[in-house]
């Protein structure tokens, strides 16, 4: 399976000013560079971002709606209880990141990379997927129902109570992964999985089937 392609951002670019801190309604932010920003709480429709890098950033419960992101890199920021409604991820890679209860509702992913993120409690339901990693991420109780998962990869994710109901997850990979409990076991035709995924998924699918096992 391809990887994802890495974000294409200009080796220096320009620190993002005050006024870029300022998040507006079809505010469109080229080649820029935020660090250390605290942008909790802003709320913006028809915003996009090109060749941009936050590092050490606050986005938490911040609201963009219909936002584009392309060439983008998240450095080890806070975006808890943040939504991004009907929004657009092209080339973006999410690295140790704080996702907690983030909503990425009737997103598209094309070409993502999500690495060393807390992601618990997050939703990605009706998201549509193409060329996208989770690596090392914890996807406790995260909420996937009615996505476009085909061809997804999870490696070494904790997906325990995860819900994947109507999700279509044809030649999705796990590989190393917790997935205890998860909802939705019936929608994983199709999938992919290594010897441990399966043996942990074994109470799902008896559960799914209506069989009891004893101790």
């Amino acid at each position: 399976m391809a990887e994802p392609t890495p974000p294409k951002i200009p080796a220096r670019p320009a620190a993002a000013s005050p006024l870029d801190d300022d998040l507006r309604d079809d505010g469109v932010y080229l080649s820029l560079h935020y660090a250390g920003a605290d942008l909790v709480g802003r709320d913006a429709e028809d915003v996009e971002f090109e060749r941009v890098r936050f590092t050490d950033v606050r986005l938490s419960d911040s609201r963009l709606r219909n936002a584009g992101l392309a060439d983008v890199e998240f450095t080890g920021c806070d975006l808890a209880n943040a939504r991004f409604l009907d929004s657009r991820l092209f080339n973006t890679a999410v690295t140790s990141c704080r996702l907690t209860g983030a909503h990425w509702v009737e997103c598209g992913f094309r070409d993502v990379l999500f690495d060393g993120c807390r992601a618990d409690l997050s939703s990605f339901r009706y998201g549509r997927f193409k060329r996208v990693l989770f690596r090392d991420c914890n996807l406790e109780e995260a909420n996937f129902q009615n996505a476009d998962l085909r061809g997804v990869r999870f490696e070494n994710c904790k997906l325990a109570g995860a819900q994947f109901s109507g999700a279509n997850l044809t030649d999705a990979r796990f590989t190393g992964c917790d997935l205890w409990d998860v909802a939705g076991v019936e929608n994983l035709r199709g999938a992919i999985l290594s010897a441990a995924d399966a043996q942990a998924l074994l109470p799902a699918f008896a559960a799914a089937l209506g069989i009891t096992i004893e101790p």
